[in-house]
C-alpha cells in the first residue's frame, strides 16, 4: 500500500475520531442542561411543598391552639357551674334546715298546728299525696273514663 493511502486513513479515523468527540461533549452538554433543568425544576416544587407544608403546619398548631382554648374555657365553665351547683345545694340544705327548725319549734309552741297548717310532720303537702292517690286510683279503676277535665 502507498504511503499516501495509509496517511489517508490515519486522517480519517482522526476526523472521525474527532467528529465522535466532538458528539459526544455535545451531548454531554445537552443532558447536563436538561438535569440543571430538571433540577430546577425539582427545587421549584420542593419550595413550594415547604410553603405549604408550612402553612399546614401553622394551621394545625392554630387549631389545636384553639381546641386547646376552648377546652381550658369549657373546663372553666364546668368549674364554676359545679361551685354554684356546690353553693346552691349548701344554700339548700341551710335553707331546710332552718325550715325544720322553725318547724320544730311551732310543734313545741303549739302541738298539732304544723298538720293543721298544711304540712305532713315529715314536711310534704297532703294535698300532694292526694293528688297521687286520685291519680293512682283512676289508673286502676276499669269503671273511670280515661283523661278528663284538666284542674286548674
Amino acid at each position: 500500500m502507498d504511503t499516501w493511502v495509509i496517511v489517508l486513513i490515519v486522517v480519517v479515523v482522526v476526523a472521525l475520531l474527532a467528529v465522535l468527540a466532538l458528539t459526544m461533549a455535545k451531548r454531554n452538554r445537552i443532558n447536563g442542561a436538561r438535569k440543571r433543568e430538571q433540577a430546577r425544576n425539582h427545587l421549584r416544587e420542593a419550595e413550594l411543598r415547604r410553603t405549604q407544608a408550612e402553612k399546614e403546619q401553622a394551621a394545625a398548631e392554630e387549631q389545636a391552639a384553639r381546641a386547646r382554648r376552648e377546652r381550658a374555657e369549657m373546663e372553666e365553665r364546668l368549674r364554676r357551674e359545679e361551685q354554684e351547683a356546690r353553693q346552691r345545694a349548701t344554700t339548700a340544705e341551710e335553707h331546710a334546715s332552718a325550715a325544720e327548725q322553725l318547724r320544730a319549734k311551732a310543734e313545741k309552741l303549739a302541738p298539732g298546728l304544723a298538720d293543721q297548717h298544711g304540712r305532713h310532720p315529715d314536711g310534704r303537702a297532703p294535698q300532694a299525696a292526694d293528688d297521687r292517690t286520685q291519680t293512682y286510683q283512676q289508673a286502676t279503676d276499669p269503671d273511670q273514663p280515661a283523661g278528663g277535665a284538666t284542674r286548674r
